[in-house]
């Protein structure tokens, strides 16, 4: 018992000092972008009936959440995912807002997995959806959204990949293939097996034409060329008005000028049963997840009650630090901190100095010794902590001020400091 409590639960973690700094700057830097894009904050709660994340509706099956009950017997869950939850919201307290709605959030998501691999149960996102538009250009602004977050964070290196689900539903409507084949042939064309694919494709008596396509499928990833060969593979009305639709895309993300940062992948096809058309991906190195997960999904809203489309993405913040410190481009703290150092017998004056530092917008921490010994201790401290500033009370009413970066010192008197704030 005292072990446990002296630990955390498996698979959640502490966050503090230079890493909390960092994976703030990053939430933030993300939910400025967001911002400057016309979306407004929404807070969800982070329990939510069972109900909300069933099999149709939820990014994990039901083995994977964290389940438990209320006083009344309703079974309840830590959220594995926002978006169902934002799709409830605007059914219900938000059903007499008109379209399209744009939201943006940031939370912890619990995903009740297993923990082999060493993957967090607790993660921090922060996404964007788009209610009540189901245009190409509602998924063009979204992409290209998505590039700006990573580039306004420090993010230089990483690709994003586009999926179209439509493209390979065409083909399966086409076919006799029962739930469980397509789901397990969605899963081998996913991991780009095309032994699989053709061992199933055989099995299962598919004719020469589909056969030939759900091959192929796997192969086709790549510039904008890979459209062109999609475009004369497909076999139906449904499939060329998704690759027609990946075009339009293509040509709205130039005028964007994201194009350089975009790849197509028609294998990639979405792992939540939710998405209905475009999906994407963004990858970078350090990382061994997509940072960025996004897409489609025209029928969840109306699952709650309320017909509407909708596309969105979510950016995984912790994947997204561990990264950007694998790439030494974690972001560091931008506000500057001074350390005043003070004997006890000094603390009037000390806090005087704090007060009118923090009343000018300066962060300030106070530190108080006794003699020479603990003196010496706090000034360490505060340099091991990476303070900015570090101002020393003399006896004589001075004031010892060291620019940390710099080694810079300089001496004042203190009424020059009450006087003027100088620094």
């Amino acid at each position: 018992m005292t072990r446990r409590l002296l630990h955390t639960p498996e698979g959640v973690r502490d966050v503090f000092g230079n890493e909390f700094d960092s994976k703030c700057a990053i939430q933030n830097g993300v939910d400025k972008v967001l911002k400057k894009y016309g979306y407004r904050g929404i807070q969800t709660p982070i329990l939510e009936y069972f109900e909300v994340f069933n099999k149709e509706k939820s990014t994990a099956s039901s083995k994977n959440l964290y389940k438990f009950f209320d006083r009344d017997g309703n079974t309840l869950v830590l959220r594995p995912d926002i978006t169902p939850s934002i799709a409830r919201a605007c059914a219900t307290v938000m059903e007499n807002e008109a379209l399209p709605l744009r939201l943006r959030y940031m939370g912890s998501t619990f995903y009740n997995h297993s923990s082999y691999r060493g993957e967090l149960k607790e993660t921090t996102v922060v996404g964007a959806e788009l209610l009540g538009d189901d245009s190409v250009e509602a998924d063009a602004e979204m992409i290209a959204m998505a590039v700006e977050c990573l580039d306004h964070i420090g993010m230089s290196e990483f690709q994003i990949s586009i999926g179209m689900n439509e493209f390979f539903q065409s083909v399966v409507e086409e076919t006799s293939l029962d739930e469980d084949s397509v789901e397990e042939l969605r899963t081998l064309i996913i991991n780009k097996n095309t032994f699989g694919v053709k061992r199933l494709v055989e099995e299962k008596n598919v004719t020469p034409l589909f056969k030939t396509v759900f091959l192929r499928i796997p192969t086709l990833f790549g510039g904008s060329e890979v459209l062109k060969t999609a475009y004369h593979l497909s076999v139906n009305q449904r499939g060329i008005d998704a690759i027609e639709r990946l075009m339009k895309l293509n040509e709205l993300l130039k005028l964007y000028h994201v194009e350089d940062k975009v790849t197509f992948d028609l294998s990639m096809l979405g792992s939540y049963e939710y998405y209905t058309g475009v999906t994407f991906r963004a990858y970078t190195l350090g990382s061994g997840d997509a940072v960025v997960k996004g897409g489609r999904y025209d029928n969840l809203i109306g699952k709650f009650g309320r017909e509407t489309q909708a596309v969105g993405f979510v950016c995984d913040i912790d994947e997204l630090l561990g990264a950007l410190a694998h790439q030494k481009k974690a972001p560091q703290r931008v506000e500057k901190i001074s350390a005043v150092l003070y004997n006890v017998d000094d603390t009037y004056s000390a806090i005087q100095l704090a007060n009118q530092l923090r009343s000018q917008g300066q962060n300030v921490a106070l530190f108080a010794y006794h003699d020479e010994d603990e003196f010496f201790r706090l000034e360490d401290k505060a340099v091991a902590e990476k303070v900015d500033y570090l101002l020393v009370l003399r006896e004589e009413g001075k004031v010892d001020f060291t620019e940390i970066a710099t080694n810079g010192s300089r001496t004042y008197s203190l009424s020059s400091f009450f006087a003027k704030g100088d620094k």
